[in-house]
C-alpha cells in the first residue's frame, strides 16, 4: 500500500475590497435671488413660475399705481364739474380714464401677487396680452387728453368762456390724463421688450 503525504492547503484570506470613497461634494447655497434649476445645477434654468431677478415686476407695480392714481384724479376732477356731460370730448375723457384706472389696478394686483408669492407669471402670451392692453388703454387716454386739451383751449382762448365754465377743472383733468399716459409709457416699453425677448428665445 502506498502512502502519500497530502500537503496541507491553507486557504488564502478573503480580500476585503474597501468601498469606494464618496466624493465630497461641497454644497454651495445659491445666491439670494438666483433660482436653482430643476436638475439642481443652478445654471439658471428655473422651473416655470419662479422669479429670477425680474426688475419689471417691481417697477411695473410702481408705474401701474401711478397710472391708476393719475387716471383716478382726472376722473374725479372731471366728474366734479357740472358741465362735462354736455361735451362729448369730456365724456370720452371720463370713459377713457375709467378704463385706464381699472386696467392699471388689475395689472397692479397681479404684479403685487407675483411679488408676494415670489412667482413669475409673465409668460410670452401674458406679456403680449399686457402689451396689447397697454397699447389700447394708452391710445384711449392719450386721444381723450388731446381732445380735452383742444376743447379747453377753444373755450379759454377763442371763446373767452372761462367765466361761465370751469376751465381750471378741465385743465387739471386734462393734465392728469396726460400724466397717466406718461406713466404708462415705461411699462409698455418694458412689456414690449420682454415679449420680443421671449419670442426670440422660444
Amino acid at each position: 500500500m502506498l502512502h502519500f503525504s497530502h500537503p496541507v492547503v491553507h486557504p488564502s484570506p478573503p480580500v476585503v475590497v474597501p468601498p469606494p470613497a464618496q466624493a465630497e461634494v461641497e454644497m454651495v447655497p445659491p445666491a439670494q435671488g438666483q433660482a436653482v434649476g430643476a436638475n439642481g445645477d443652478g445654471n439658471g434654468n428655473a422651473p416655470a413660475g419662479v422669479i429670477m431677478r425680474d426688475p419689471w415686476t417691481r417697477c411695473g407695480l410702481v408705474f401701474r399705481l401711478l397710472q391708476a392714481a393719475f387716471a383716478a384724479a382726472a376722473l374725479a376732477v372731471m366728474v366734479s364739474t357740472d358741465d362735462f356731460s354736455s361735451v362729448t370730448t369730456f365724456r370720452y375723457l371720463v370713459a377713457a380714464a375709467s378704463v385706464q384706472c381699472l386696467w392699471s389696478l388689475v395689472v397692479a394686483i397681479l404684479d403685487a401677487y407675483a411679488i408676494v408669492v415670489k412667482r413669475f407669471f409673465r409668460t410670452a402670451r401674458a406679456v403680449i396680452i399686457l402689451a396689447l392692453g397697454d397699447w389700447v388703454t394708452g391710445t384711449l387716454i392719450f386721444s381723450a387728453a388731446c381732445g380735452s386739451a383742444a376743447i379747453t383751449t377753444l373755450l379759454s382762448n377763442d371763446f373767452g368762456a372761462c367765466s361761465v365754465n370751469p376751465c381750471g377743472s378741465f385743465m387739471n383733468a386734462t393734465a392728469m390724463a396726460f400724466l397717466s399716459w406718461l406713466a404708462r409709457a415705461p411699462a409698455f416699453i418694458g412689456n414690449l421688450w420682454t415679449a420680443v425677448h421671449r419670442i426670440q428665445k422660444s
